[in-house]
């Protein structure tokens, strides 16, 4: 597999996270985020540390660990920190860099800001948001 940078608006498209957006929204919400590529080892986000936001995965690969304890590895098409965009408080795992890594990042800010200006955008996410809380709760 490749590992050049993948188109952000398709990826973003094909997470379950933005499936509720229209076509315009994502373009709108690709327009608002930015590239950052980091080496590896590097913490991308650190467990209790302040928090950027969303973290979309274009190309490379990061393990995602709780405490000193490894519990997922992301790959391209992958993502993180969507607590974080929503809430913007501290993240709750830390992300590291496993190999050269380029995200696609959304903050907190920018993403208050969109929900604020557009109660469709927040009506989308809101209904995805539900359908994972009850897949959640039908697993426990």
């Amino acid at each position: 597999m490749s590992n050049a940078p993948r188109d952000p608006e398709q990826l973003l498209a094909g997470t379950d996270l933005f499936s509720g957006l229209s076509g315009r929204q994502v373009r709108k919400l690709v327009g608002l985020g930015r590239q950052v590529d980091y080496v590896s080892g590097h913490d991308v986000a650190e467990e209790g540390k302040g928090a950027l936001g969303f973290h979309l995965v274009l190309s490379g690969d990061a393990t995602v660990t709780l405490g000193d304890k490894p519990v997922r590895e992301l790959h391209a098409g992958d993502y993180f920190g969507e607590i974080s965009m929503i809430d913007g408080r501290a993240r709750s795992a830390t992300v590291t860099a496993s190999t050269a890594l380029s995200t696609f990042v959304i903050s907190h800010e920018v993403f208050d800001k969109l929900v604020s200006q557009e109660p469709e955008f927040a009506r989308g996410l809101l209904n995805v948001l539900c359908a994972r809380l009850r897949q959640a709760e039908a697993r426990a």
